[in-house]
């Protein structure tokens, strides 16, 4: 996390709805070859402060999951980099504004029925995001090969204890430095720098 209290975000609800939104991110364990990482979407409960996921049987990472271990989960949002250009004062340098959560918590095993209802979940949410598109669910695939790519893969659960955000959007920033760096991230056309002068004006109204 970044060590300016201007871009800290401490609101627990705002950061795991966040989390929940993006569905993705990188968690991190202790093997016995050193520090790993595996990218995964995964279903979030907001109440509960838990993630369900699933990994591949082949991960190496299997192995940590597969009894209780200490993880660190990224969850990133967007991001941007900020030319020293698009301020009016002098004597400026280039920065990167972005928005990020990271967790820490227990992994354990799920009991693998629970995989059905899981990918069920998983789905379901990521379909919503696509509407009016018609929602795909599993009841589309054969059963015989559906089941068949299940056993490929495993269900896991984490316990989040701890929870910390940045939203690092030009706080240290003020009038025409901060409205020129909106105008300037705007004006690239670029999808990314528009999400971040989105949350930069957000954060200003």
């Amino acid at each position: 996390m970044h060590p300016n209290k201007l871009f800290r975000e401490d609101d627990r609800h705002r950061l795991f709805s966040f989390v929940k939104e993006r569905g993705f991110g990188t968690i991190v364990a202790q093997t016995g070859e050193g520090l790993r990482g595996v990218n995964v979407p995964f279903v979030a409960d907001v109440a509960d402060c838990r993630l369900r996921f699933h990994c591949s049987r082949g991960n190496r990472l299997v192995e940590a999951f597969g009894s209780e271990c200490d993880v660190m989960i990224v969850v990133n949002g967007p991001d941007a980099y900020v030319s020293p250009d698009w301020y009016e004062g002098e004597n400026q340098v280039p920065t990167w504004n972005y928005v990020t959560v990271h967790m820490q918590g227990i992994c354990h095993p799920l009991p693998e029925d629970a995989l059905p209802k899981q990918l069920d979940d998983l789905s379901a949410h990521f379909e919503a995001g696509l509407a009016p598109k018609a929602l795909w669910t599993t009841g589309k695939m054969d059963e015989e090969v559906y089941a068949k790519m299940r056993r490929h893969i495993l269900p896991f659960e984490i316990e989040v204890t701890d929870i910390e955000g940045t939203w690092k959007l030009g706080q240290n920033k003020h009038g025409a430095d901060y409205d020129g760096a909106i105008v300037g991230l705007e004006g690239t056309g670029d999808a990314r720098n528009a999400a971040i002068a989105a949350l930069m004006r957000e954060r200003d109204a």
